[in-house]
Order: structure tokens, then sequence, then C-alpha cells
């Protein structure tokens, strides 16, 4: 798939407020420092188009970018490590349990988890809700150029392991590289495959 058009069309925490256009929506999600912001600007390969920043927890909203006039890519809070009060984690919550329990137009989500980290609690837990709740996701490694390629991959197996003690398969994973492009071609192919599937 190439990028013809990428353009930020609105940020808000109220599901009720998003795109009323019945377009496909993938939304991206993972722990607050995992390079969610950087993954979404390789992506688009629009250096500023999700913004990023040296402190964690910067995306306080559900932000909607219209991709090629026919798809949605939606980035979303993180979760967990965010230096924000409880409060406003129990507001990041409650929207973020409600778009995907009432967004009809949600495809796939995408959870990213930093390769570099044996499986952290909060990322299987989350992952387990997704289940529990029949939200299909697939997984993005980020950060593969941390590593070297053995580690990588054992990293990636250690998790298959983890996984499994729970599921019946590991979802479809991609391992990505923010600044080295890694994965792009990959991953946007997949969204391209999932569309055409939709039509």
């Amino acid at each position: 798939m190439k990028i013809k058009s990428a353009e930020f069309i609105l940020s808000n925490s109220d599901v009720a407020k998003c795109p009323k256009e019945k377009l496909p929506e993938y939304a991206f999600i993972g722990r607050s420092n995992v390079g969610k912001s950087s993954l979404i600007n390789m992506l688009m390969q629009k250096k500023s188009l999700a913004k990023t920043s040296g402190r964690p927890g910067k995306t306080q909203l559900i932000n909607h970018f219209l991709i090629n006039k026919n798809w949605f890519l939606v980035d979303l809070p993180g979760y967990g490590y965010a230096k924000v009060s409880k409060s406003s984690k129990r507001v990041f919550q409650k929207f973020i349990t409600e778009y995907f329990a009432k967004r009809e137009q949600l495809l796939l989500a995408f959870v990213l988890i930093d390769s570099r980290h044996e499986p952290q609690k909060v990322d299987l837990e989350f992952m387990q809700w997704m289940g529990e709740n029949q939200i299909p996701f697939s997984i993005i490694f980020t950060k593969a150029d941390k590593l070297k390629p053995n580690a990588l991959l054992r990293n990636i197996d250690t998790y298959t392991q983890k996984m499994l003690e729970t599921w019946e398969e590991m979802p479809k994973y991609f391992a990505t590289s923010s600044s080295h492009s890694t994965g792009r071609e990959d991953l946007l192919k997949y969204i391209g495959e999932v569309n055409n599937q939709m039509e």
C-alpha cells in the first residue's frame, strides 16, 4: 500500500463524537513509552503527524487520522506508566474501553510491545481483556533496531511461549523499527489486505 495522503481529522474523549463515516479503522495502542507516535510517523512517512515526546503519556485523547481518503488510523492513549493523576487514568480507561466496545468501524487493533523487554504483566492483561471482549488485534514489537537479530528472535519467542499459556495461537505479529523503517511495508500490506477483504 502506498500512502498518498495522511491528515489529522480530530481529537476527542467522547466516542459518540468520533467521525461518522463508515470507513475502516485501525487503532494503535500500547504502554506509554512504547514508541507509538514514532511508529505512526514512520508508517505515514510524516515526521510530525503524531506528536512525539520524551515524556510518556503525551497522547491523552482519541486521535483520528484519515489515510488515503479511505481508512482511519486511530491513535489511542497509552496504558500504564503515564505520569498523570489516577483520576486522569480512570478517564483514559473509560473512553478507551468505550471506544473498543462501541466503535463499529474498528476492524483491528495493533497492540504495541517494546521488543527489548520480557513479557510485561500490563501488556498481557490488556491483551487478555481484548480476547475476552472478542476484539481482533495484532501485535507490533517496536524498537527492533535496539537488539541484535538473535536477541530479537529470542525475545519474540519468549513472548510467544508466554502467550501460548493462555491463547490457542499467537496473534499475527510484526517487528518494527521507527528509525530504520523496518516492518513498514509488511504492516501497510497487511492493512491493505484487511481493507480488501471488507470491500
